[in-house]
């Protein structure tokens, strides 16, 4: 029994031994599970304590919608879909016949104005000194007509004093005539002085009836100087009250043309904008999409051609739940990785928080009170902007659409 136990426990002793060789390999490898889990439960900490991520986001971008802003026939169309174009190239041409004659005729009524109001301003220092001349000349008027009237009123003074002196002559003779029928009856004197005192008295008569006929053309002029004088002095008041009133409105009709040829200067204006709608040009750098215009087309104004999508002024729309945003601020930094380029990343940073939960920015917002309610998380939409697209995105890859995962740092 001895012999056999020793022969035993020899052949144990080599399995002994190599359980107590693999006893340091595992004691590694539970070493390095357990640090594998404190590094993963150290990273899931840092992650979830310092950082926010969401997989509801995608790259957004303006969409141009590219439209006619005139009416006209397309007689070139320089584009296709999914071309890229840069800023300033051309699209589609219009027919500019049409919008080259009204500018033609624009820029013609613009030289008319032009014209007028050359002619207004010339005659604004005309009419002034019309209007000075004419108040001197009114002036002058009134001082002749008043010089009249005074000669004739000494004419009809001279006429009436002549008239005294022809009645006295008319007396006188008369008063001779009746003293000599007596003398001439008892031939005192004789026949010839009495028929001579007779034709003498018939002449002072005659005399004092043309004296009077001449006092009284004398009165009718005297009269007609008064009534000139008048007239005269209406006018020169007339000129004197009307003077200001005439140059200011020739100033006004001066005025009248300036603003005469800013019209036409606008509808020249006008006209040329016009005329360089003909030529359709690309806004922004971008990739031509959902073309819709063809040569041979009749455009309307406003009517939508194509949409240009840039491929440079690009960001991040984030959904995050209500319950990520506590400690999200403008200004913090994000890790944006997309989907589409194997998961390339890029930089960013929050720039704008929605302002409502995209629920309530909906078309049909939910009505919470209608007794059904359940509570669901919401989600807030979070702007992102790219740091260094320009440089980041050097081979125009990213677009608008692409699903993203940004990654903000809140701590």
């Amino acid at each position: 029994m001895p012999e056999q136990a020793e022969k035993t426990y020899q052949q144990n002793e080599p399995a002994i031994e190599e359980s107590e060789e693999k006893k340091p390999s595992r004691r590694w490898i539970v070493i390095a599970v357990i640090a594998v889990l404190a590094i993963g439960a150290g990273i899931f900490y840092w992650y979830s304590t310092f950082t926010e991520d969401t997989d509801d986001a995608q790259v957004d971008g303006d969409l141009y919608q590219v439209s006619s802003r005139i009416n006209g026939h397309v007689i070139k169309v320089s584009v296709e879909d999914n071309q890229v174009v840069k800023a300033g190239d051309i699209l589609a041409e219009i027919d500019p016949a049409d919008y080259q004659v009204a500018l033609d005729q624009a820029q013609a009524n613009l030289a008319a104005a032009k014209a007028a109001a050359v002619q207004a301003h010339v005659n604004v220092p005309i009419t002034t000194v019309d209007v000075h001349t004419n108040i001197a000349a009114t002036g002058a008027d009134m001082e002749g007509a008043t010089a009249a009237v005074a000669q004739a009123q000494k004419q009809v003074a001279a006429a009436r004093a002549r008239v005294d002196q022809a009645k006295a002559n008319a007396v006188k003779s008369n008063l001779d005539v009746e003293r000599y029928k007596p003398l001439v009856e008892k031939d005192v004197i004789s026949k010839q002085q009495f028929d001579a005192a007779v034709a003498q008295a018939d002449a002072n008569r005659a005399a004092v009836a043309e004296a009077e006929s001449q006092l009284t053309a004398q009165q009718e002029a005297a009269r007609q100087a008064q009534h000139r004088l008048d007239m005269v002095r209406s006018q020169a008041d007339q000129a004197v009250k009307n003077a200001p009133g005439q140059v200011q409105v020739q100033e006004a009709r001066a005025e009248a043309a300036v603003a005469d040829v800013q019209r036409a200067q606008a509808m020249v204006d006008q006209a040329k904008l016009n005329l360089s709608y003909t030529t359709i040009k690309a806004p922004v750098d971008g990739i031509v999409n959902k073309k819709n215009v063809q040569v041979g087309q009749n455009l309307m104004a406003g009517q939508d051609l194509l949409t240009i999508i840039p491929v440079t002024n690009l960001w991040v729309t984030a959904n995050f739940k209500e319950t990520q945003i506590d400690r999200m601020r403008k200004g913090q930094s994000v890790t944006i990785k997309v989907d589409a380029l194997d998961g390339k990343k890029f930089i960013g940073v929050v720039t704008q928080i929605g302002g409502a939960t995209g629920s309530r920015l909906s078309l049909f917002p939910p009505e919470n009170a209608t007794g059904n309610y359940v509570k669901v998380v919401q989600r807030i939409p979070v702007r992102i902007d790219f740091t260094n697209l320009e440089k980041e995105n050097s081979d125009r890859k990213l677009r608008p659409g692409f699903s993203v995962t940004p990654v903000v740092r809140v701590r």
